[in-house]
């Protein structure tokens, strides 16, 4: 599925972007960003070893600094997932990283098999707004996959993050740039990792946030620590504990009182709904609430009505009845990427919770069928870097959880910054002064001023109150503020 996400117009280049960022773009203009931004394409083997055989397009584009004086060491944005597209969060990336734009270029490629780099959508999972459970969407995913293989470029095992990289190296040298400043979210961190250890001479700094290393096996690594602290905390605060009592027994019975057939309101349509809820549908909605702190402080109360069978809190909480929008992910790719990657080796993991047992069963059968990549043996080792590398984690991220980070920043070496925040959840490029550190760090002249580095105004933070349902308040009441203290 190809969207029309860039609109080209013609023009002359702004008399500030040097020569090394012209001959491979032209100016264009994306959808809900300010200003013009340069589009550019390369062609790229859809096999590495046959270089003169089959080709794929790779999209990307440059926010360029207006500066005279710019640095070379642009800084590029590494996607998550997998199967987002960079090019889509390049609003987000300009955000975070405004003021290093003063100097450097900012840079989002389009990964292979994403936004319009020979893209592998599947519209079957990624337009439906139904819950699904595990049955339909492994129907559906069988579908996309035969679709997917009809395409031109629909060879599935050459999606894999190690081939990617390699476009991506191809990219940085088409727009001139030396050795780069590498920006990896969530899976981009991945990405990130394998592109140091492919070519760590052409990484000046490293930045990963919510490590996802590559011998990660499961995407829902600490979510069932995640969900028990939410409960173990609510039974802490006196005030949680009073209004969603003996939370955790309540959570193992409503499990247990699964499959039910749900009636419910559509949250944006307004449209009366019935569905089935499966245990395994059920623990995917709660995964989703649970990356974001703002959202767990009110799984308390969704839980709690969906006891009293009011599955409308937790669906809408989850957002699984909402727009498919940007950010959105080409589970072509996701799959194509996963089942290669996370099977490459013979080891098996036995699933130790109901989040593991629910993910494992959904991506077993998923890719039992689909094409796998060739993986190197070299994928699943972390080299020490001789580049810079900083990394954060979120204490009480679901997916990519604290220790992932320890882990990785102790193989990475000395070089290596790891950052966590006890109660934050996935993802803190945007949290309080992070952005600050990010710049002071990526515009250190050198690594003596990189080791330097102050992180002091990171501070830890609490987790969120419970949250606690408005109270009806009659009209002769003192008070009309209808929140409970």
């Amino acid at each position: 599925m190809s969207l029309p996400i860039l609109q080209r117009s013609l023009g002359v280049l702004a008399i500030a972007i040097p020569a090394f960022a012209q001959a491979a773009t032209t100016p264009c203009r994306l959808p809900d960003f300010p200003q013009e931004v340069q589009c550019g394409q390369i062609q790229r083997p859809l096999n590495p070893a046959q270089t003169d055989g089959k080709k794929i397009t790779i999209h990307f584009v440059v926010v360029p600094s207006q500066d005279r004086n710019k640095l070379k060491d642009a800084v590029f944005l590494l996607a998550g997932g997998p199967g987002q597209s960079a090019i889509e969060l390049a609003g987000f990336g300009q955000a975070v990283f405004g003021r290093l734009n003063r100097r450097r270029d900012l840079v989002f490629v389009d990964q292979r098999g994403t936004g319009l780099s020979a893209p592998l959508h599947c519209p079957e999972l990624e337009n439906n707004s139904d819950v699904l459970d595990n049955e339909t969407m492994l129907k559906m995913t069988d579908a996309c996959m035969k679709n997917l293989q009809a395409l031109p470029y629909g060879e599935l095992q050459y999606f894999s993050t190690s081939i990617a990289v390699q476009d991506l190296e191809a990219v940085r040298k088409e727009l001139g740039y030396s050795a780069i400043n590498l920006v990896g979210a969530s899976y981009g961190t991945r990405a990130g990792l394998e592109y140091l250890r492919q070519y760590p001479t052409s990484v000046r700094r490293l930045i990963l946030d919510g490590i996802a290393p590559p011998d990660m096996r499961l995407p829902a690594a600490d979510a069932q620590l995640a969900l028990d602290g939410v409960f173990v905390d609510c039974a802490k605060d006196a005030v949680c504990n009073k209004s969603y009592p003996d939370l955790a027994a309540r959570w193992k019975k409503l499990l247990a009182s699964m499959p039910q057939k749900i009636e419910l309101k559509h949250p944006r349509l307004m449209t009366q709904l019935s569905m089935p809820m499966t245990r395994d549908s059920l623990i995917g909605l709660v995964h989703k609430t649970l990356y974001s702190p703002s959202t767990t402080a009110a799984l308390p109360y969704v839980i709690n009505q969906a006891e009293q069978g009011n599955f409308e809190p937790l669906i809408t909480l989850s957002g699984a009845l909402s727009l498919v929008g940007p950010g959105a992910i080409a589970y072509g790719m996701h799959f194509s990427v996963w089942c290669g990657e996370a099977y490459a080796r013979a080891n098996t993991i036995v699933p130790k919770d109901d989040f593991e047992l629910m993910t494992s069963n959904m991506y077993n059968k998923a890719c039992e069928k689909w094409p796998r990549a060739s993986i190197p043996a070299g994928f699943f080792e972390i080299p020490v870097s001789v580049a810079p590398v900083l990394l954060f984690s979120g204490g009480i991220d679901p997916v990519t959880p604290t220790r992932h980070g320890a882990a990785v920043a102790k193989a990475l070496g000395a070089k290596a910054k790891h950052i966590s925040i006890e109660n934050a959840g996935h993802g803190l490029l945007a949290h309080g002064c992070i952005r600050d550190v990010l710049y002071r760090y990526v515009n250190a002249k050198d690594d003596a001023e990189v080791s330097k580095l102050d992180t002091t105004c990171v501070r830890q933070i609490p987790r969120p109150m419970a949250w606690q349902a408005p109270i009806t308040v009659s009209a002769g009441s003192p008070s009309n503020s209808g929140a409970k203290p």
